[in-house]
């Protein structure tokens, strides 16, 4: 038998640490989330920045001049795209009814869905009968009856303004930092060289690491864009082949959709299946296109994508995966943007420190 000393109160400060860490990662989350964010576009952006540089523009202003431009962009894409989402929005009861009556026509009366709602509905009043003979009032015996809150529409657009309120905040928040971290150049690297020390192992092995990081982090967001653009393509055609109006614009809503992963397939087909609804009126051609977006993002995002971010960043596939899972788990919609990146970074620094190649090794291909 192989006998392997292992040092029980390292061990449990090693678990204590990272439980600590996680709890705090998700407590607070509306800091973190904002920085990993502008380190996210700090290292997308920073090579057209020095571009701009040595074309003998300010880093300053080539960064404001950058970050402008981007915001516009995306300002002017949403608004264009705006008068389509209200259209789709209201279309909804009317797809909802169309839907409604294909499947009682299909059924010959009755959905399935109504025979059990009103199953469920009999087992209830059944169930309330049975509560209110058994419990007969007692004399002295006050029945007190609590009555729901009326439902109140202001309650909810006043929450939904205050979450959109703290999503423009947290965006302004990720710009400012970006900019400042593109017009100050190299600092940072450099106080970090500082750090390190003055030993010449410890400054080249951060040198090492941070580039580590910075040509993964690249190549990642290069993948991200190819995928985007050969999902954008397929599902234009696929549309296309089907007869769906509007194949082009829907393939570039799914291009850009791609980018928030499984949250952005499933808008995507559910919102196309509903259009096709709408055009063809048959539920067989809205299966029909909601299974096409849905073969796509499956056979792309979920096969594809992790299978070359592994080849490009020497992460596992299952690495890959689960770092996406948990992430989602502590971050939501933005773990799953940010959950690879962040593990390519742990791997990077994991791989340069003695005591952390094992963890680097278990997230190794």
């Amino acid at each position: 038998m192989l006998h392997m000393p292992v040092d029980v109160r390292n061990l449990s400060l090693a678990l204590l640490a990272l439980f600590a860490s996680v709890a705090l990662l998700h407590w607070a989350s509306a800091v973190f989330i904002p920085i990993m964010l502008s380190l996210l576009l700090t290292i997308a952006l920073r090579p057209a920045v020095e571009m701009m540089a040595r074309w003998r523009m300010p880093r300053a202003l080539g960064a404001g001049v950058l970050l402008v431009a981007i915001v516009t962009g995306l300002a002017s894409t949403a608004w264009s795209l705006s008068d389509g989402a209200a259209q789709l929005v209201d279309s909804v009861p009317v797809a909802a009814k169309k839907v409604r009556d294909n499947l009682k026509a299909r059924a010959g009366g009755s959905s399935p869905l109504d025979t059990v709602q009103k199953a469920a509905a009999q087992i209830e009043q059944a169930a309330n009968e049975n509560s209110a003979s058994s419990a007969a009032p007692r004399r002295g015996v006050q029945r007190v009856i609590v009555e729901r809150t009326p439902f109140n529409i202001r309650d909810y657009l006043w929450s939904g303004t205050m979450g959109l309120m703290s999503a423009l905040g947290q965006l302004m928040v990720v710009v400012f930092l970006t900019y400042f971290a593109l017009a100050s150049g190299n600092l940072f690297r450099d106080k970090l060289l500082r750090i390190a020390g003055t030993s010449l192992e410890r400054r080249k092995v951060t040198i090492h690491v941070l580039q580590d990081i910075t040509q993964q982090i690249q190549r990642y967001l290069l993948l991200q864009v190819f995928t985007s653009v050969l999902v954008g393509l397929a599902t234009g055609t696929a549309y296309w082949a089907l007869g769906l109006e509007n194949a082009a614009v829907w393939g570039v809503v799914a291009a850009v959709l791609n980018l928030a992963p499984y949250i952005g397939s499933a808008l995507v087909t559910g919102a196309s299946a509903l259009v096709a609804f709408l055009q063809f009126g048959t539920l067989d051609m809205a299966m029909a296109i909601g299974g096409a977006s849905l073969v796509i993002h499956t056979l792309i995002g979920n096969l594809l994508t992790p299978w070359l971010t592994s080849r490009t960043s020497s992460m596992s596939p299952v690495a890959v995966f689960v770092s996406v899972l948990a992430w989602g788990w502590l971050w939501g919609l933005w773990g799953l943007l940010l959950g690879i990146p962040v593990m390519m970074a742990v791997k990077a620094v994991c791989d340069r420190v003695e005591d952390l190649k094992a963890v680097g090794e278990l997230l190794g291909d």
